[in-house]
């Protein structure tokens, strides 16, 4: 018997701010991939930057400004519910369902040090990554640990120039 699968994307960050960047990802991916839904997945902290001075509902405020009308695309907070802010346990807590097909979207930047997330190889295994080429980042990305221990059926890598934005800058404004 054949289970039809759901194929979901989720896009995790602290989304300080959110910005049409997540948006047109987000949009990109759902085309490519033919995803039925995708979850910004809203974290108090990543592991790797300072923490966010902008609290989780001012985040989901801002996260479901950016994203408007469109009903596919939901934002949630898991830490609470899982115990932890580990992308590994949000994977294995999603993918518990065996209809759900996860899609886990990332920026090219992050692929650089995605070898030093924690269990990076169980969420390779749990999860197709997809990887958005960000400008500045290809080349570094491409020979990135990550890209070249990673097997490349689970792995796409999606040249990608319609934003030149991020987070960060937008803080500086």
């Amino acid at each position: 018997m054949n289970i039809k699968k759901n194929r979901i994307g989720i896009l995790g960050g602290s989304f300080d701010p959110a910005h049409k960047g997540h948006l047109a990802i987000s949009k990109e991916a759902k085309k490519r991939f033919k995803l039925k839904k995708i979850t910004w997945a809203i974290t108090k902290k990543n592991p790797f930057k300072k923490e966010s001075d902008t609290s989780i509902l001012n985040g989901i405020k801002q996260c479901k400004k950016i994203i408007g009308k469109l009903s596919y695309i939901k934002v949630k907070f898991y830490e609470d519910l899982i115990k932890s802010n580990k992308t590994v346990d949000l994977i294995n807590y999603l993918s518990r369902n065996k209809k759900n097909e996860i899609h886990f979207l990332m920026g090219a930047d992050n692929l650089i040090n995605f070898h030093k997330w924690h269990k990076w190889k169980t969420i390779s295994k749990k999860s197709k990554i997809i990887v958005f080429d960000r400008h500045g980042y290809k080349k570094k990305s491409l020979n990135s640990l990550s890209f070249r221990r990673l097997n490349q059926k689970n792995l796409k890598y999606i040249d990608f120039n319609k934003v030149n934005i991020s987070s960060s800058q937008l803080r500086k404004i």
